[in-house]
């Protein structure tokens, strides 16, 4: 469906050893090339060409250098995406420390336990809006901080901008090697407090390297970046991949203008999640349904011309290659997208690896599979079914935490991910669970609840679900609406006998394959909404299962007298 890409080679590509060598390079040698689009405001857009980009980068690097900070020290960054975001990051590393990304939806109580934990000397603040008053409590008072354009007020704080003016470029940037430690990237906490793990700026370079092995990355592709950049996989992918291939990189200002922001980008690669996927079917189902879509890609070159329709408005027209990951794509999406012409290749990986691990390929992805190894990674199942990987990404270890990084790793240097899976007969790669999810009903058999999970998020009313059942006879999914759907049904008693059919439709369909010790003795709609704020989900949209489990669990046995399929919260 898209245009021939322009003809680039990665043949003469440097082989990089940090971030900052591209840097350096790409400055030299595409000085006036546009690298950033940061949008500012309604109707206001800056373009950063790389001479831009590298003389703002130094010149904070000179006022970080200014204040005499102890050597590699730890410097946070708190906030959403932007061209600034970044370039705060590069310039850690060039005045010679090292940089800790905060996800911009934490709590209070998480941003002071990361800032505390990495014991951060300083603070780059960039755009949070809503978020700010939930998690300025978080901030130490006295912790220097720089605030970024469109970054809120904060007393006692300088501006980025303010700072550049005062201080010319850096004499003496530091000079990082590969094995040095470049970032701690905090885990989302999902069983606990989030634990930092230390990538060396090696891993970066070469995972990028390995992944454009596969997927012919190059010079002219151009992303969208909207997915936190404290995530592995957004910073792999969006600035590891700008820096590595010299690419062209949008901004989005937030979900108000987001699909404006998409279709100012025209992406060639797109990664997103399958929230997001799905959101984009419903929407165009909502205009367009799936019967009428049916007779309409039948009809010869209608057909074409409807499903080019459908990925211009999407913002999708230019892709070449689009990446998913975090949780695993429904089979009914993917043959959705691959209808229209866009194949959604799956992968699978962690920040332990700097999300390098498994990625399907264009010519062999199979529904339900996260794909091959990359090049350089070693996949191996342990008798007990857990994945263990090894490669060049690999984490140094845990920060201050020796105990867990030594648990962490089998004794030949494998990392034990956590993850259950299994391998098909080409090698591709399953995820069947988390070794400590499965629980055991009264009856003593084992449920592995991922699985199960996973057949009920393809349905379009369900927004986030936990199944769960330790104890009792038989497993119950808890499962939470869409915000619109959630206020529906608490005012509109059509709408709650909507959503009761069709979960009851959803329920009965989902028992039908599975096994008798794995079928769902009810569906419970819940009345609360899970979110960051209130500890049911991760910065990453996970659900933190035992948060959940201990809220809803003491709760079941009234709600399973019932004897209804499907009850919806009183």
């Amino acid at each position: 469906m898209s245009p021939a890409a322009p003809q680039y080679s990665n043949a003469d590509l440097p082989q990089f050893e940090t971030l900052l060598d591209c840097l350096q390079h790409w400055s030299t040698t595409c000085a006036d090339e546009v690298h950033f689009v940061q949008p500012m405001g309604p109707g206001e857009v800056v373009e950063y060409t790389w001479a831009q980009v590298n003389d703002q980068v130094q010149r904070m690097a000179a006022y970080l250098q200014s204040l005499n900070l102890p050597p590699r020290s730890n410097i946070a960054i708190l906030g959403k995406n932007s061209a600034h975001w970044i370039m705060a990051d590069l310039a850690i590393w060039m005045a010679g420390h090292i940089s800790v990304p905060i996800y911009p939806t934490v709590n209070a109580e998480t941003a002071a336990y990361v800032l505390a934990h990495s014991e951060a000397k300083l603070l780059f603040l960039g755009k949070m809006e809503e978020l700010w008053p939930v998690v300025k409590e978080g901030i130490p008072e006295g912790l220097p901080t720089v605030v970024l354009p469109l970054g809120p007020s904060k007393s006692g704080s300088q501006g980025w901008n303010q700072l550049l003016s005062e201080f010319a470029p850096t004499q003496q940037p530091a000079q990082r090697t590969a094995d040095e430690l470049a970032t701690l990237m905090y885990t989302s906490g999902s069983t606990g407090n989030p634990k930092g793990v230390m990538v060396r700026f090696g891993a970066m370079t070469r995972a990028l390297l390995g992944t454009a092995q596969l997927y012919g990355i190059h010079r002219g592709d151009r992303m969208l970046s909207y997915l936190p950049l404290a995530h592995a996989a957004e910073r792999a992918v969006v600035e590891t991949g700008s820096m590595v291939f010299g690419f062209r990189v949008y901004f989005s200002l937030g979900l108000s203008t987001f699909i404006e922001d998409l279709r100012r980008a025209r992406p060639t690669l797109f990664f997103s999640v399958p929230r997001l996927w799905a959101k984009f079917y419903n929407g165009i189902c909502a205009k367009i349904s799936p019967r009428v879509q049916s007779v309409l890609f039948r009809i010869p070159v209608l057909s074409g011309l409807f499903k080019r329709k459908i990925l211009q408005q999407l913002g999708l027209s230019e892709v070449r290659m689009a990446l998913s990951g975090s949780a695993p794509l429904s089979a009914k999406l993917i043959e959705w997208y691959r209808g229209l012409g866009l194949e959604l290749l799956e992968g699978y990986a962690m920040t332990e690896n700097f999300a390098y691990s498994h990625g399907n390929r264009l010519d062999s992805a199979r529904p339900g599979y996260v794909g091959l190894p990359f090049p350089g990674v070693d996949c191996r199942i342990s008798e007990q079914g857990e994945i263990q990987v090894k490669g060049p990404t690999l984490m140094m270890g845990y920060y201050k935490l020796p105990e867990l990084t030594e648990e962490a790793f089998t004794e030949d240097g494998y990392l034990k991910t956590g993850d259950m899976g299994e391998v098909d007969e080409l090698g591709r790669l399953k995820i069947t669970g988390r070794v400590k999810e499965l629980f055991k009903t009264s009856k003593g058999k084992y449920v592995a609840p991922v699985p199960i999970e996973n057949r009920l998020m393809g349905h379009a009313l369900i927004e986030a679900v936990c199944v769960t059942g330790p104890s009792l006879p038989q497993p119950i999914a808890l499962v939470m609406l869409p915000l619109e759907e959630h206020q529906a049904v608490e005012h509109n008693p059509e709408e709650r006998a909507h959503v009761l059919s069709q979960m009851t439709e959803l329920l009965n369909a989902v028992n039908a394959k599975l096994e008798a010790h794995e079928q769902l003795d009810c569906l419970i709609v819940v009345k609360d909404l899970w979110t960051m704020e209130n500890g049911f989900l991760t910065p990453t949209m996970k659900i933190r299962r035992n948060i959940i489990e201990a809220h809803y669990l003491p709760k079941v046995e009234a709600w399973l007298k019932t004897r209804q399929p499907v009850v919806i919260e009183p």
